[in-house]
């Protein structure tokens, strides 16, 4: 219903903020994430997922598109409502909130407020085939690579065709020695893929 709002943030807290937009000021809910990266800007953008109640309306903000998303996948399971959403997304970013579903670590999901065993196993369960790296922002770097011949051989999987996200994880697993030639490694994790 409202994709976005850009406009000038009137105040500001942790969890909520008043855009000013065409003279029109708008309530939105925020997650600490998308507090701690519009807290020194003046205006800006939110990406917004509107949530329609019989007792009422509520409009989320989210400053990176990834984080939405995120969002509308945890509320679309069963027993995660918006504000254990919005908790969960204050404590993860979405690419650790992926990189936990991925894993299936339940334990880590059950240290967030609200959040107990039988609820983290259901959001591994329902999310573990829904999670796609690829709708991560760039600045969400999952699997870092630290070694030059490591990032031409990502570079040469990527080269390929191959999704960075899956390029990383065949990278990770390959055992490698610290003069690894670039060949061998992307040998290697060919095989993981």
């Amino acid at each position: 219903m409202i994709g976005y709002l850009e406009g000038k943030f009137v105040e500001l807290s942790p969890t909520f903020t008043y855009i000013e937009v065409n003279g029109l000021g708008y309530e939105v809910q925020i997650s600490l994430n998308t507090f701690n990266q519009i807290s020194q800007l003046e205006k800006g953008k939110l990406f917004t997922h509107l949530q329609v109640r019989e007792d009422g309306w509520s409009l989320y903000g989210f400053a990176e598109k990834s984080e939405k998303e995120a969002f509308q996948k945890l509320i679309s399971i069963s027993g995660v409502g918006a504000n254990t959403a919005r908790m969960m997304l204050s404590s993860l970013t979405p690419a650790d909130l992926y990189r936990i579903v991925t894993a299936g670590d339940s334990k880590s999901l059950e240290k967030i407020k609200g959040i107990g065993g039988k609820t983290a196993q259901r959001i591994i369960l329902e999310l573990k085939g829904k999670v796609q790296f690829d709708t991560l922002d760039d600045k969400y770097n999952l699997n870092p690579v630290h070694n030059t011949s490591e990032s031409d051989a990502l570079h040469a999987l990527l080269g390929l065709g191959i999704t960075r996200a899956n390029a990383e994880a065949a990278i990770q697993k390959v055992n490698l020695t610290a003069d690894a030639p670039v060949e061998s490694i992307i040998k290697e994790a060919l095989k993981h893929l």
